[in-house]
């Protein structure tokens, strides 16, 4: 009778840890989840800016051919659109 009891309180000790592991796997995995997340975040940030830069580059360039060429109303309107593109940032 006295070795049942020592061992259901063996068994017992033992349930215990494997529950108190398993929480901190589960407080591990969340963290890491958590962090995850944020650096999809960042990488869908990262690409809003790169597009964002993309587009006024290349409204950049078209200016300076278009003064190159001596297309004046195209490099104003190209200006003015690049106005525009810098106020929604």
């Amino acid at each position: 009778m006295k070795r049942i009891r020592s061992d259901m309180k063996e068994i017992s000790e033992e349930q215990k840890e494997i529950k108190e592991r398993q929480r901190k796997e589960r407080e591990k995995f969340e963290a890491i989840e958590l962090e995850c997340e944020e650096l999809r975040n960042q990488t869908i940030l990262i690409a809003q800016q790169t597009a964002s830069t993309q587009i006024r580059l290349a409204l950049m360039l078209q200016i300076l051919k278009a003064r190159e060429n001596l297309e004046f109303d195209k490099a104003v309107m190209l200006t003015n659109a690049l106005r525009e593109v810098i106020a929604r940032k």
